[in-house]
């Protein structure tokens, strides 16, 4: 019998370890698969932008951005209420020129994402209304600054794992 290995890459902007503790704390709480799976973060480029990857990380050597702040809202739900995020809000033009960059001569016209952080994930968690209403309470940093870009892997949906590091 022949086991397929399912492996998934993607471009990874992880939060800062001195400003992740209350991100941590909730996802660690109300999400604890997916804090085990990976440290929380805002996704740069999804598996299927990063096909090329050897173009992408020709990009990603010769990169000539600065550090890339994203301003987050507060806490919304997504697919149906069961998810749960932190969205991007204000200018988002510094993630979207970092994503265009990195993803030069690979894809046409990179499609706009909006950048978040994910503090429940619908595929092993459930926001209910009384734990969005507890995380309301909560105090989350308002503004992040991503100084690094990391190419990670994951096996069959096991832990991400990192496979290189670009400071910016």
């Amino acid at each position: 019998m022949d086991v397929q290995l399912i492996v998934r890459k993607q471009l990874t902007l992880f939060v800062p370890e001195d400003t992740a503790p209350a991100i941590e704390k909730v996802r660690k709480l109300y999400n604890p698969i997916q804090h085990q799976l990976i440290r929380s973060h805002v996704t740069l480029c999804r598996e299927d932008e990063i096909e090329d990857i050897d173009r992408v990380i020709e990009n990603l050597d010769h990169l000539t951005s600065t550090k890339c702040t994203i301003t987050f809202g507060k806490p919304i739900r997504f697919d149906h209420g069961k998810g749960l995020m932190l969205p991007a809000q204000g200018d988002i033009t510094p993630i979207q020129t970092l994503r265009a960059s990195v993803l030069k001569d690979t894809i046409a016209v990179p499609k706009n994402s909006m950048p978040h952080i994910t503090l429940i994930h619908p595929r092993n968690g459930t926001c209910t209304d009384e734990i969005f209403d507890t995380i309301q309470t909560i105090e989350f940093p308002s503004s992040i600054c991503f100084d690094n870009i990391q190419l990670i892997e994951q096996h069959n949906g096991g832990k991400w794992q990192s496979l290189h590091r670009w400071s910016m």
